[in-house]
């Protein structure tokens, strides 16, 4: 038995030094919510010293896991069936959410008068050209005449073909039809994923020894959904051009001679 003086009794060399208030302000979740998640059995329950519950960072831990788990659509009875499996399952999950957001490109943030210098919209143009920005997701309204951008790149590219003469309407009619064909290459790539590996895996009980193949399946996916588009693209794209070129060539011919 330790000595009334040891560090031990009074929780000084414990992990767990959040009252349940400080464990609300920390996770961002209400004292509330927190109780009933330790009674549905989704939460460690608390260090007690002195009849008060202590909370430490595996309860911070397991409160942002239930909240990204809610944010991904699971209920809690699915979060708890999922928080109940010994293999981790749901910090795996998160985890793959993680691997595959991680490459995403930091965002920024641009004023009106910012945007309309770099594209050089006019004012009558601007309520439509923004409208048609928001709509396809290149521009995020964030108040007060601020604009968030999701992707700085793809703006980057509209700002260049702006610059080369081409209308920042036609230039984003564009990308709206990039935008359509994209989302059924990358619909059809996870489906590759989910059917080829994630269910045989599913199906033969997620054995510990095999989520090392799928780690590295999730890794390697986005690179090589990129690289084969690239692959493919760079072909029907020379294609494209040389048809093009051909019949320019065959115009001017015929003027020509005309």
């Amino acid at each position: 038995m330790a000595a009334s003086g040891d560090h031990r009794h009074d929780g000084a060399d414990s992990p767990n030094q959040l009252t349940i208030e400080q464990l609300a302000a920390q996770s961002g979740m209400s004292v509330r919510n927190i109780r009933s998640h330790q009674a549905r059995g989704l939460l460690s329950p608390p260090e007690v010293r002195l009849r008060v519950g202590y909370y430490g960072p595996e309860h911070v831990a397991q409160l942002r896991l239930i909240r990204d788990l809610q944010a991904e659509g699971f209920n809690l009875a699915g979060i708890k069936r999922l928080l109940d499996d010994t293999q981790g399952t749901a910090e795996r999950l998160m985890r793959f959410k993680e691997s595959i957001t991680e490459h995403r490109e930091p965002a920024e943030t641009l004023t009106l008068a910012e945007l309309g210098r770099r594209f050089r919209v006019s004012g009558e143009q601007a309520p439509r050209v923004l409208a048609q920005a928001e709509n396809l997701g290149v521009l995020v309204a964030a108040g007060e005449g601020r604009y968030e951008v999701p992707s700085p790149s793809l703006l980057a590219v509209a700002e260049d073909v702006v610059g080369r003469g081409i209308p920042l309407e036609a230039a984003l009619a564009v990308f709206e039809e990039l935008d359509r064909h994209c989302d059924a290459v990358a619909r059809a790539f996870v489906r590759l994923f989910v059917t080829e590996v994630w269910r045989p895996f599913q199906r033969a009980g997620m054995p510990d020894e095999h989520w090392p193949e799928i780690d590295e399946a999730i890794d390697r996916l986005r690179p090589l959904a990129t690289d084969a588009l690239l692959a493919i693209f760079a072909g029907r794209l020379e294609s494209q051009i040389e048809a093009a070129f051909g019949q320019i060539t065959q115009r001017l011919s015929e003027r020509a001679r005309a």
